[in-house]
């Protein structure tokens, strides 16, 4: 390999760090138009959002379908990664707790548009969800061993569970009807009595 090589190799490196987040902010534009204009939102509002072009949607997502299922695995990425930062940097395990499942609930509000609409493709669906729990459950779990741990929380309460719970107060989509109020009721009762 010449010197003309290596550096082409280096200039490469760059480019996929700006391709991977240019990835993520396509995502994260998504994700966000999908909460407030559902998973039929026109590409070009996502794009629009994102500060890119149609055409660089559909080089990243040739379908639509791809594009659901991206934002579905990112999302789920962006909540198991948040678990143990939350647990790092928060004053208590409960705040952490607390921090966690506001954001789980903010998954939860994106992820019945995004199922509703893979449920064309129940093998598909299955492994997604599938994929969910294993990410999210342990995380979950993790954050409840701890809050448990500092006393904060009774013991003996299942991540899955609990994530179940929160999941069933965020089917609802009648405006008058707050989840995260009710999820924050519902957090707040694992509180140990003092």
């Amino acid at each position: 390999m010449n010197d003309g090589d290596r550096g082409a190799g280096h200039a490469a490196r760059p480019k996929r760090a700006d391709a991977r987040r240019n990835k993520e902010t396509l995502l994260d534009a998504a994700a966000a138009i999908f909460v407030t204009s559902g998973v039929d939102a026109p590409v070009r509002e996502i794009a629009a959002k994102a500060g890119v072009g149609t055409a660089t949607i559909y080089r990243h997502f040739p379908t639509r379908a791809d594009l659901v299922i991206a934002v579905y695995r990112h999302q789920v990425e962006a909540c198991a990664e948040a678990g143990p930062a939350l647990l790092a940097t928060s004053a208590t395990p409960y705040a952490a707790l607390g921090r966690w499942i506001d954001l789980f609930v903010d998954f939860l509000v994106t992820k019945h548009g995004l199922a509703a609409a893979l449920r064309s493709d129940d093998a598909g669906f299955d492994a997604l969800h599938a994929y969910f729990l294993d990410r999210l459950v342990p995380v979950c779990a993790e954050l409840l061993d701890a809050a448990a741990g500092s006393g904060e929380i009774r013991s003996g309460l299942e991540a899955y569970e609990l994530m179940r719970g929160v999941g069933n107060l965020c089917m609802d989509n009648d405006s008058r009807y707050d989840a995260r109020r009710l999820v924050e009721i519902l957090i707040a009762g694992l509180r140990r009595p003092h």
